[in-house]
């Protein structure tokens, strides 16, 4: 049995942890600097909180799912609309598209007009005018003839480039022209995927 003498410690008591301290330096830890400032990105990818509770009913359930699907889609619009190879489909996908939807949106095609001239004619084919309609076949063969020729010259211009930036390419010729004149034939605003490129510009 070991007598304690008045005045002194005991060692447990010597190397006994201050709790005190340690709490308040961890608080001062966490209040302040402490540790590298996040990133913006990690900040506001913590600032939602914690996932929501579990849906208690299923039309909670049910309209949950619904929004979900909503982002879902819209996401996917969205990298379509920009190109996103990852949200295209697979007709669209791949240098070599982008290079024909580049080759048709650099250039004005006669076949972006087919939409407001079949309008036009389809008017005119309602007017209870022999002369008018008859013009208005004519306007319509004439300009189906200058689609095929402009045609032609986008697919011989789709042919050569392609050849020369990628000769080793494993699509087949004549889809890669169609790809671009079934483009070209649509009005420029409502292309899909929109174009990336301005007019006129050097491809």
């Amino acid at each position: 049995m070991k007598l304690r003498l008045p005045g002194r410690r005991t060692p447990a008591a010597e190397t006994a942890p201050d709790t005190a301290a340690d709490l308040t330096t961890s608080l001062v830890k966490a209040g302040g600097k402490g540790r590298p400032t996040p990133k913006r990105t990690e900040a506001q990818g913590r600032r939602p909180g914690p996932p929501p509770p579990p849906p208690t009913t299923r039309k909670e359930a049910y309209a949950r799912m619904r929004a979900q699907q909503a982002e879902r889609r819209s996401d996917t619009r969205a990298g379509m609309a920009r190109g996103d190879d990852s949200y295209l489909p697979a007709r669209d996908r791949g240098p070599v598209r982008k290079l024909v939807r580049d080759l048709v949106d650099t250039r004005r095609n006669a076949g972006s007009f087919f939409l407001p001239v079949a309008a036009l004619v389809l008017v005119g084919y309602f007017i209870p005018s022999p002369a008018v309609q008859n013009y208005t076949v004519f306007v319509w063969f004439l300009f189906f003839l200058v689609i095929i020729v402009d045609s032609v010259f986008l697919g011989r211009r789709i042919s050569r480039t392609v050849r020369q930036r990628f000769p080793e390419q494993p699509h087949r010729m004549k889809s890669l022209i169609w790809y671009g004149v079934s483009r070209a034939t649509m009005i420029r605003r409502w292309r899909f995927p929109k174009p990336e490129v301005a007019m006129g510009a050097q491809v």
